[in-house]
């Protein structure tokens, strides 16, 4: 599924526009990104948690050239299923 389908879903699911889905979509994503970048998590009860994770500096190898170069420590969004939608997927 992809944004426009995700989209199309939304407002078929909450009986609204896709104008007004598109809206919620993009406050929603507006919202967890900025919770993000402060060091919040975002916690949906039963359905998961996103929270920015730290990845330390170190040293890679260029595959290329075989040189050693240094990759800048960084933060990566991470999510993690809730127990809801695990037993969900599971049934």
């Amino acid at each position: 599924m992809n944004k426009a389908e995700l989209i199309a879903a939304l407002a078929q699911s909450a009986d609204l526009s896709k104008k007004d889905a598109e809206k919620v979509l993009k406050a929603f994503t507006d919202i967890v990104t900025e919770e993000l970048k402060k060091g919040e998590k975002v916690s949906l009860v039963g359905f998961g948690t996103f929270e920015a994770t730290k990845r330390a500096a170190r040293e890679g190898r260029n595959p290329a050239t075989n040189k050693t170069i240094k990759i800048p420590a960084s933060k990566a969004p991470k999510f993690r299923a809730g127990k809801a939608l695990k037993d969900a997927l599971n049934v």
